[in-house]
């Protein structure tokens, strides 16, 4: 039921035993995943890393079929080597927005439409296609989206000279999809969708829904795999101690303050890897800039190159600040971290200390001082430290894979797989 919270258990499974444990056969379904923002900026900016892939994965482990539509202004789609269909619609403002998503939505294949993030430019396409097409809405929650303006103390109070230029100028503010005033509106529409998935405790007690935490690929991500050694000498890390971010820096993710950390032990040896830098502004060179003897910085990578690089890895640094922005997210580095069985530091921040369980080492946020000595203790008491690395890896298989986040997909699916048989139970316009 809408607006009311559910969490599913989720269960080790190998791929063979997925069928047997949903008890449904999702061979004939198709699922079309609707992105707001498929650029280098938006949902293409790691490939397969981010969460609507990982749906995406996740449902294809069910058997079902997945396609995903979204709008971009790059020229290239981001390119996953899974047989996804991926089709790109044209970014634009209002009124030209309105021709890519009649587009988009006469090109929906799918029997079940997945909006991802309470955004006009995919759950409000999504409430569109749900109306016009018939299909049942699920929305899919990642991000307290009005966390990045205030929160719910953002009112939207211009001049009647600004309302104007908002309304009527052609680079006027409302020409954007994703102005926070359509924000407030999708959030107030969330109760419309037939369904609603979440990714943190946080976004669950704040939309109701079923909490589907992010999977990892754990067969990908296997230290098994790859070699310690090499990794480091390929990425130019031999004689470093590697504190590694495997994501992209912004403020609120406590980078200063771990770097801080370094400066308190003031151990040369001792550097900050950063994978990937900020594709949203010029933060990592603030970061270069301040800190540049404590930064080694790394070229965006490959989704499937980063289990080499994390291999390279001392300890993986999760050093979230206490903002509401961080409160809602799951730290896709988390388990990166955590599936290569890697020692992790991290904040007592959202949902960060049950996804570690006791398999991490945590810290008030913000605290520098607790941070330098974790990383002595880490280095002091290294089988100790391995141990944990282990821990962690073990627990992500048992909670956090790719097949334990489809076993969940499999009960919200389910009945409007049971629906496509029966007309009548179809989707009512809101």
């Amino acid at each position: 039921m809408i607006g009311s919270s559910q969490d599913i258990d989720q269960p080790s499974v190998e791929m063979p035993l997925l069928a047997e444990l949903t008890g449904h056969d999702f061979s004939s379904c198709k699922v079309s995943i609707i992105v707001g923002d498929l650029s280098a900026k938006g949902a293409g900016r790691w490939g397969g890393a981010v969460r609507p892939f990982l749906l995406s994965q996740a449902l294809q482990r069910l058997g079902c079929g997945v396609e995903i539509l979204g709008f971009t202004d790059d020229d290239t789609l981001p390119f996953i080597n899974s047989g996804l269909s991926i089709k790109g619609f044209p970014q634009a403002t209002y009124p030209r927005f309105f021709r890519s998503v009649r587009q988009l939505i006469q090109q929906i294949e799918g029997d079940v439409v997945y909006a991802y993030k309470t955004k006009a430019s995919s759950f409000g396409v999504g409430l569109l296609a749900r109306q016009l097409r018939r299909r049942p809405l699920i929305v899919d929650i990642d991000d307290w989206e009005m966390s990045w303006h205030g929160g719910d103390q953002w009112q939207y109070q211009p001049s009647l000279r600004q309302r104007y230029r908002d309304l009527v100028k052609p680079e006027g503010a409302f020409r954007y999809p994703d102005h926070p005033v359509y924000l407030q509106w999708m959030e107030r529409l969330v109760k419309r969708a037939d369904a609603v998935t979440v990714h943190t405790h946080f976004l669950q007690q704040r939309f109701g829904g079923i909490y589907v935490p992010n999977g990892k690929d754990t067969q990908l991500f296997d230290p098994s795999r790859y070699d310690r050694a090499a990794s480091r000498q390929r990425y130019g890390l031999e004689g470093y101690r590697v504190l590694m971010f495997p994501g992209a820096p912004r403020p609120y993710k406590g980078l200063e303050d771990i770097l801080t950390a370094l400066d308190l032990r003031d151990e040369p040896d001792l550097k900050l890897v950063i994978v990937g830098g900020s594709p949203y502004d010029d933060y990592d060179q603030t970061l270069m800039a301040r800190w540049r003897d404590r930064i080694i910085k790394l070229p965006k990578l490959p989704h499937d190159e980063m289990p080499q690089v994390l291999a390279a890895a001392d300890i993986v640094v999760v050093p979230q600040q206490d903002t509401p922005a961080a409160q809602a997210q799951f730290p896709l580095k988390l388990t990166d971290g955590m599936a290569m069985a890697k020692p992790i530091l991290a904040t007592e921040v959202g949902d960060i200390p049950s996804i570690l369980g006791n398999t991490g080492y945590l810290v008030a946020p913000g605290d520098s001082v607790a941070m330098a000595d974790q990383l002595g203790a880490i280095f002091t008491n290294g089988a100790e430290a391995e141990q944990r690395g282990y821990q962690a890896r073990q627990r992500c298989i048992a909670h956090y894979s790719i097949e334990g986040m489809a076993v969940v997909l499999a009960k919200v699916l389910a009945p409007f797989v049971s629906r496509r048989h029966h007309p009548t139970h179809a989707a009512q316009a809101p």
